[in-house]
């Protein structure tokens, strides 16, 4: 079987897709090659299928989010991508039981949690990423991790047999999960929050807001902090002391504001950017000895 095939079976189960569609218009980085084909899932039911399909007719399958914490490579992604995005954006709120579909954005997520008295989640506002996203690299920032707050995620693998599991099944750890390992696409998320002062909560938010705006180069495109932090190190102090503060490579350079960033300032392809990563970690092992590892995932060809 092939790609003929797949397309006829999608359009009969009334999926949309897009050929040879460029990443750079998904990815916020705005670099990367196109994707072969391109599933945008209006459902659990269509992801499963597409997934099933794909692996049934023998193509590459590569599942995305908002495309927040990726890089795609210039001569773009081979075979299918499923974007899991506003087809899945489901909220719903009981009490302190939260429901959240993964296709909607952390930032709306920590805005209708709040909007219910609901406190936990203001770390996740101003994050650009979905909730799918937050739980597959267990987003986490100013001193919040989402898996402080999961109870139980729901997925479907590439057979699509629906998964559910409870948060000690999730093998959470520092931008990392259970979802890692691949063979499976996050549909849902289930959380548990505490009641709280919806004064407190907006304040905290808007304090938070500010301190993003004031410290990270909210004006150029990036991928949010290029490194992981590496143990007893934070990895833009390690750049910045090595001297690598405005590094470019290409239209790529090593942000001014903050040094963990780097943003494409002037039309960068893919390859300037990871000719840039890979420089800024070649400098600064020599400089401190501190192996640093990238936090943006890097797919395509």
């Amino acid at each position: 079987m092939n790609k003929k095939t797949f397309l006829s079976r999608l359009e009969k189960a009334g999926v949309k897709y897009a050929l040879d569609e460029p990443m750079s218009k998904h990815c916020s980085f705005k670099v990367g090659g196109p994707a072969e084909v391109m599933v945008m899932p209006g459902s659990e039911e269509e992801i499963a299928a597409a997934a099933v399909c794909a692996k049934n007719c023998g193509l590459p399958l590569t599942v995305l989010g908002s495309c927040t914490n990726v890089l795609v490579k210039d001569r773009g992604v081979r075979g299918v991508v499923i974007k899991v995005g506003g087809g899945l954006s489901q909220i719903s709120i009981r009490g302190g039981a939260v429901r959240c579909q993964a296709g909607q954005q952390l930032s709306v997520l920590a805005q209708k949690a709040a909007a219910a008295g609901l406190t936990g989640l203001e770390f996740l506002f101003g994050i650009p990423g979905s909730a799918g996203g937050g739980v597959f690299m267990n987003t986490g920032a100013y001193g919040g991790e989402i898996k402080d707050f999961v109870e139980e995620v729901i997925s479907v693998d590439f057979t699509g047999q629906r998964i559910a599991r409870k948060a000690d099944e999730l093998f959470f750890g520092y931008r990392t999960s259970v979802f890692l390992q691949g063979g499976e696409i996050i549909t849902d998320v289930r959380l548990r929050l505490a009641a709280g002062d919806r004064g407190q909560i907006k304040s905290r938010m808007a304090e938070l807001a500010r301190r993003r705006r004031e410290t990270q180069p909210l004006d150029l495109p990036s991928a949010g902090s290029a490194f992981k932090r590496p143990s007893g190190h934070f990895a833009g102090k390690l750049i910045e002391e090595a001297g690598l503060k405005g590094l470019a490579v290409g239209g790529a350079r090593v942000s001014e504001k903050h040094a963990g960033f780097i943003v494409n300032a002037a039309g960068a392809s893919a390859d300037d950017i990871l000719r840039l990563l890979d420089k800024v970690s070649e400098k600064v092992y020599k400089t401190s000895g501190v192996r640093l590892e990238p936090e943006i995932r890097i797919i395509g060809e």
